[in-house]
Formats: C-alpha cells, sequence, structure tokens
C-alpha cells in the first residue's frame, strides 16, 4: 500500500513538472520576443513584421513542447532528487535547456519560420531561469523551513579550514534534513579568505580568532576541516580549541578528499594520537617485505594488542603459512575469525600454548618449521609483576629461553624478541626480565646459523593496559582520573607504527642487534589526562577531578631508550636505530640464569636479589630513583591543575 502511495505521489509529482514546464516555454517564448524590443508590448504590436513573428512562433510551439520535455526527460530533469540538487543537476538543467533552444532555432529555419535572430538567446535564457526557479525553489524552501524549526535544538557549530574539505562540510550541513547541527562561522589562516562566505556561512578571521568565535557564536562543537595539515600544524590548532568548551570532530585524512567521500559520516571525534605533534610514521613495507614471501611465520603471543597486529601486517604479505601461538584462547580465538575473514586464502594455524612448556614448543617447532619467529610473548603490566616476580621470570625469560632453543634446533632463519624501554637501567622486575630476554637473545646469536635480534620501544597507545583506555573509562564513569605524578612523562607510538617499524626492524638483522626504535618527543601523562578529558568534551578540575596516588612500586618518572655503555648506530630507516651489544661473561650468566630458574620455580621471596645478579642495572628498591609527589606541590592541586 505504502509502495502504490509513493508511486501515486511520484507520478503527480512529475506531472507537476511537466505542466510547469510547458508554461515555462509558452512564458520564455513570450518574453523572448518581448525583450527584442525592450519589454514594450505596444512597440511589439507597432512594428512592422512583428504579427508574423509571433504567427510563426504560435504556429512552432507545439512542436517545441514536445521536443523540449523529450529532451528535459532524457537529461533526467524528471527523475533527479531536487531536493538535493549540486552543481550536477544545475549543468544538465543549463545543457538540456540550451539543447531545446538550439533545436527550436534549427527547426524554425527548417520550416521557414522567421523571428529575429536575438530572440533564440533571450528565449533560452529565459527557459533557464524558469526551469531552474521550479528545480531550485523548493530546495530553498525546504532549507530555510528546517533551519527555522530546528534552530532551536540544533548545534552551533564552528568550521575551521575554508578549504575543499569545509566547503563540503557546511553545504552537507546546510542541505541536509537529517543532521541537527548549524553552521555558525568558519575559521580559516588564509587572509584572503577572510570576511568571505561559503554557502552563507562567514569565515570571520584565522586561529587567532577562534576563542573569540566560539564565545560570540556560541558554539558548542568544532569541526576541524584540514584533512591534509600536518600533525604538528594540527597539534597548534587543537592546543587553541582545548581552551574552549566545544566538542571537537575532525576528518580523517586526505584520501577521504581525493575520493570524494569527505561528509558528515566521515568525522570522527579528534582523538589523543591528534594531539602526539608528529606526523604518523609511515613504513613503505612493500618494499622491504620480501623477506616475509612464502615464508613459515611463527609469532608467539599472536592473540595480544602487539602480537595480533604483527599478524594483520603479515597476512597481506603472502607468507607460506602464518602460526598464531597464545596462551589465552579468547584473543586468540578473535584474530583467527578476524584473518580468516579478511584473508580467505591465508594459511593460517592457531595453536593454544605456553611458551613456558619446552615439550610443546619443541613439538611446535618440530611440526611446522618456522623460518622467521616474532617473539611477543610476555607479561608485561608492571603493578601485577611486581606483586608476581616469580611469575615474570618463568613466562618472560623461561618462556623467552625455551622458543630460543627451539628456534635454534629447528634452524629458524631469523628469531625477532618484542623487547622494551623498561629494560634499560630498570627499576621493575618486568623490565629487569626483559633486560634478561635481550641477553638471551644476544647469546644464542653466537650459537647457529639463526638471527636473533631485539626490538626496544616505549609505550603503545591503544594496547591492553595502557593508560588511554584506563582514561577513558575513568571519564565515562565521572571520574577521578587517577595520575601517577604530575611530572611522569613517557614514550608513545601507535600499534600499527611500532609493529609496522618492527617489520622493518626484522629486514634489517643480521643478528645480535637491540633495535631502538624513534618514538618522537616524550608525552606528559598530565598533559595526556587533560587532552582526554577536554576532548570529551568536559573542563579538568571543574567537570572531572584529576587525582595523583604516587609512582607505583618499580615505576619510574621517565624511561630511557638506551644504557650508557650501548652506542647508537643508524640504518637506512631513520627511526630505526641499532644499540651496540654491551658484553657480558655468557658461562657465568647461563649458570646464574640455571640458579634463576630454580629460584623462580620455588616460589623464593628474594628472587629480585637472583635478578639483580643478571642484571647489574637493576635497581629494585621501590622508587629509590624517582622523584614521589606528596600532594603538596604548589604547581598542582589533587582537584586539577592549577
Amino acid at each position: 500500500m505504502k509502495r502504490i502511495i509513493n508511486n501515486r505521489q511520484l507520478f503527480v509529482r512529475r506531472l507537476g513538472l511537466i505542466t510547469y514546464d510547458i508554461l515555462a516555454v509558452l512564458a520564455s517564448s513570450a518574453l523572448g520576443l518581448l525583450m527584442r524590443f525592450d519589454m514594450s508590448y505596444y512597440e511589439l504590436t507597432h512594428t512592422v513584421g512583428s504579427r508574423e513573428w509571433i504567427e510563426h512562433i504560435w504556429r512552432y510551439l507545439p512542436i517545441g513542447i514536445v521536443t523540449t520535455i523529450l529532451i528535459f526527460y532524457l537529461f533526467h530533469l524528471y527523475t533527479s532528487l531536487w531536493s538535493y540538487a549540486g552543481i550536477s543537476e544545475m549543468s544538465s538543467l543549463v545543457l538540456a535547456c540550451v539543447v531545446s533552444s538550439l533545436l527550436q532555432a534549427v527547426g524554425m529555419l527548417l520550416l521557414g519560420y522567421r523571428v529575429p535572430r536575438s530572440y533564440y538567446f533571450m528565449y533560452a535564457m529565459w527557459l533557464i531561469i524558469w526551469v531552474a526557479i521550479s528545480r531550485f525553489a523548493y530546495r530553498l524552501f525546504r532549507t530555510f523551513v528546517q533551519k527555522r524549526t530546528e534552530k532551536a535544538k540544533s548545534v552551533n557549530v564552528m568550521v575551521i579550514g575554508a578549504g575543499e574539505a569545509g566547503n563540503s562540510i557546511i553545504r552537507e550541513m546546510n542541505t541536509s534534513r537529517y543532521i541537527q547541527k548549524s553552521v555558525m562561522c568558519a575559521i580559516d589562516d588564509d587572509n584572503s579568505k577572510v570576511g568571505n562566505y561559503i554557502h552563507g556561512v562567514k569565515v570571520v578571521g584565522g586561529r587567532d580568532s577562534i576563542i573569540e568565535a566560539a564565545a560570540e557564536y556560541d558554539i558548542d562543537e568544532i569541526i576541524i576541516a584540514m584533512p591534509s595539515a600536518p600533525r604538528k600544524q594540527l597539534k597548534e590548532i587543537l592546543d587553541i580549541c582545548k581552551k574552549t568548551t566545544c566538542d571537537l570532530k575532525t576528518l580523517p585524512g586526505m584520501y577521504q578528499l581525493v575520493n570524494g567521500e569527505v561528509n558528515i559520516s566521515q568525522l570522527r571525534k579528534v582523538d589523543v594520537t591528534d594531539l602526539l605533534g608528529r606526523d604518523a610514521i609511515e613504513v613503505d613495507l612493500e618494499s622491504i617485505m620480501g623477506y616475509v614471501k612464502n615464508k613459515v611465520i611463527l609469532v608467539t603471543g599472536g592473540g595480544g594488542s602487539i602480537g595480533s597486529e604483527l599478524c594483520r601486517q603479515l597476512a597481506g604479505h603472502m607468507p607460506k603459512q602464518l602460526i598464531i601461538v597464545d596462551i589465552y584462547e579468547n584473543s586468540a580465538y578473535d584474530i583467527q575469525q578476524e584473518l580468516s575473514r579478511n584473508h580467505p586464502e591465508l594459511d593460517l594455524k592457531v595453536l593454544i600454548a605456553s611458551v613456558r612448556n619446552t615439550a610443546r614448543m619443541d613439538d611446535i617447532f618440530k611440526t611446522y618449521k618456522p623460518d622467521i619467529v616474532y617473539h611477543a610473548a610476555a607479561h608485561k603490566h608492571v603493578p601485577l609483576m611486581e606483586d608476581s616476580p616469580n611469575e615474570a621470570i618463568k613466562n618472560n625469560v623461561m618462556g623467552t629461553w625455551k622458543v630460543c632453543e627451539a628456534a635454534l634446533r629447528n634452524h629458524a632463519e631469523k628469531f625477532v624478541l618484542i623487547s622494551t624501554d623498561k629494560a634499560v637501567n630498570p627499576t621493575n622486575i618486568m623490565g629487569a626480565t626483559k633486560r634478561i630476554c635481550e641477553m638471551i637473545v644476544q647469546s644464542y646469536d653466537k650459537k647457529g646459523d639463526t638471527d636473533f635480534v631485539a626490538v626496544r620501544f616505549g609505550n603503545v597507545l591503544g594496547s591492553n593496559g595502557s593508560v588511554i583506555p584506563l582514561f577513558k573509562k575513568q571519564i565515562e564513569a565521572g571520574g577521578p582520573v587517577t595520575v601517577t605524578h604530575p611530572r611522569i612523562i613517557r614514550y608513545f607510538m601507535t600499534i600499527p607504527e611500532a609493529v609496522s617499524l618492527v617489520l622493518q626492524a626484522g629486514a634489517y638483522a643480521k643478528g645480535g642487534e637491540i633495535f631502538v626504535l624513534d618514538m618522537g618527543e616524550p608525552v606528559r601523562i598530565l598533559d595526556l589526562a587533560e587532552n582526554l578529558i577536554r576532548l570529551s568534551g568536559y573542563v579538568p578540575g571543574e567537570d572531572i577531578n584529576i587525582e595523583f596516588t604516587g609512582l607505583r612500586p618499580g615505576e619510574k618518572l621517565y624511561e630511557e631508550m638506551l644504557m650508557k655503555e650501548e652506542g647508537m648506530q643508524e640504518t637506512a630507516n631513520k627511526l630505526i636505530h641499532i644499540g651496540q651489544p654491551i658484553e657480558f661473561d655468557e658461562k657465568k650468566f647461563y649458570e646464574k640464569l640455571e640458579e634463576l630458574k630454580l629460584e623462580s620455580k620455588e616460589e623464593k621471596a628474594d628472587v629480585r636479589q637472583w635478578v639483580k645478579e643478571l642484571v647489574p642495572t637493576y635497581n629494585y628498591k621501590p622508587n629509590s630513583d624517582t622523584e614521589k609527589f606528596d600532594g603538596n606541590d604548589k604547581e598542582y592541586v589533587i582537584s586539577g591543575r592549577t
């Protein structure tokens, strides 16, 4: 029934347009001739030969009406959605009217119907005007009514960027009846655009006008339409926007603009990664990933944050077989389903196993004979490992030892250990165990043909257990957001960035290296918390409080990427460096390692002192090398930053 009603409405609408176009042809014919006489009816009726011209136009009129209706139909003037009409529809309308006028000129000449030559131009002009009015009047009326009725409940928007992206966003917001938002003003640093209008929206100034304009126009939401802007420039603008209480949104990237996909659906919340102050790291993996093609790849911890991203990027580079090993079945299942869906051609094997199980590791390596091993399995949470140090040793140290031994025995080509900046001068058991893992890897490189290397990097945004998910949950709960210390800083990198550099480091591996990834400038965690609060639409210290909890056991104010003894060697990629191996007594090292193995199995409470013998730079006295926050710092207050 609904379909019948819709079809009937469509028929009536088209019939109305055809009737209007017939009247438009009549009016255009009359006005076209009348304009020849300066719109004087007297001149028209009293000029010699004018009666003949009127008679010729009248005789041709039935032919002109039929041909015009047919031309309009061929140019889709009766099937277009005129409520969403744009330049394309306008172009079709003008072309259809011009073609109709040309055919009228040819037809009248062939039939011997004489009229003034200027008549054809006047007729075409009036026909375009009348038809355009019919097609665009409804859109203008609908937009006016919609803005009037929705103004009371709409969101006031400021658009930053008066280029192509900003133009597209403003146009869509002005025309869509599904968007209850009003663009009040635009911002652009190009002085030539200031004072001009985009679809009726004024460009009120540059970035220095953002705060003032936000207050003047009562802005609720700021949309940053600068998809090609460098990350540094974007951060500068975001820093200004954060001083307002507006909700922030941005476009994802320039490729959307190229593909013509810039629209409201492409808007996303400004993410904290936009505030890191650097452009995203891009690695040309296509040129260096030949080393994994037709190889059997094994990823331990393949269900984790880093491990799963390794699997995603490896899957697209035609490995002979990809083997995922993980102890946690849920995460292993998730990545299995994702890869099976996205890469049905991939020879994928998912195995549930613990790297601590010698027999299981030997069996897996003996069965599948992996060519390349990425060892990402590890316990990584610093506070949890401080409470369970023996588990950190058994999983991180002994697990790595067993996997290294299996890789060596089964002649793997490469073994890549995922390490951490916390292995440098460690103050926690997790970092100390990862340093031991690095030492194992470096010593095993001398035992056979397998190239053993380690890749060291800092914190990964969005990984399991990182501060960002924690802060978001705390904000959703209404606060407070907990920060350990107002001056604590960390290096950050996104998961895809870190993994792409890990894969490139694997291509550079010759054996024995510790690759150190350039993480950019360190970020203060307090700034990160404040930024996230503001990006969520709240004011730090007013809507959401920030509380300082003090450094946790084993935590320090800053992380280091290299020890003093390690030199820095460059690679072809300026973001990947090589720390020179530190010499150590390997015989004594493995003797101590055997002792540590027994100590951890017996769950000894003083196991840290055995770790200290293996890692002399390990300082396990809680917070001994860090500055404590006692809550009385004059620069800070518990309810926020002053």
